[in-house]
């Protein structure tokens, strides 16, 4: 019955069939009703914006028994993205523990003491509103600052976050932040371009 009917009626009706399609929804990698403004550390991936690799290079050791750990160098964006991501200690309560600035993504464990910034003199919090989370204020306020310095968004909406629930928790992130240049071309980010 479609096809019996003239071609520009054919073009409408499968536009307004398109627009009722239903489109995937976005997975929310957050944990329902967790409050991410409590105490503890967070494990925080941020991502460059098609993967590109503007923040640093893997520098692989060279010459005949090289065992060195690969090394990293910044550029000149990375360098940018470093002196932010360091600055966010600023922020009352927030202290950077451990991070790596990868060719175009960045791993880094957040300690939240949300004691030092619950409330204000007249009892208010000091967190952003409305949501009154600490997390996505500092991983915002860091990509906002970064946008700000050099002229455009670099990043990927959004972020990955994961709550390190004890000291294994912990020593296993460490870990996977100071082996990270090393398994570089192994991991699932890494690109050629």
């Amino acid at each position: 019955m479609l096809f019996s009917l003239p071609f520009c009626v054919r073009m409408i009706l499968v536009m307004k069939m398109d627009k009722k399609r239903e489109f995937p929804k976005r997975k929310d990698l957050r944990l329902k009703n967790y409050d991410y403004s409590s105490a503890g550390a967070y494990f925080v991936t941020i991502c460059i914006k098609d993967r590109k690799r503007i923040l640093s290079d893997i520098i692989k050791p060279v010459g005949v028994g090289a065992h060195d750990d690969p090394q990293i160098r910044l550029t000149e964006i990375g360098k940018v993205t470093e002196k932010h991501l360091l600055s966010s200690e600023n922020i009352p309560g927030v202290k950077i523990d451990r991070y790596v600035i990868m060719p175009n993504h960045i791993h880094v464990i957040i300690f939240l003491s949300p004691n030092e910034y619950a409330t204000q003199e007249n009892g208010s919090s000091k967190a952003p509103t409305p949501t009154n989370e600490m997390l996505p204020h500092i991983v915002s306020t860091f990509k906002r600052f970064c946008t700000k310095e050099l002229g455009n968004n670099i990043f990927q909406r959004g972020y990955i976050e994961h709550i390190v629930r004890d000291q294994k928790d912990y020593e296993t992130r460490t870990k996977y932040i100071y082996e990270n240049p090393i398994r570089w071309y192994y991991d699932e980010l890494y690109t050629e371009e």
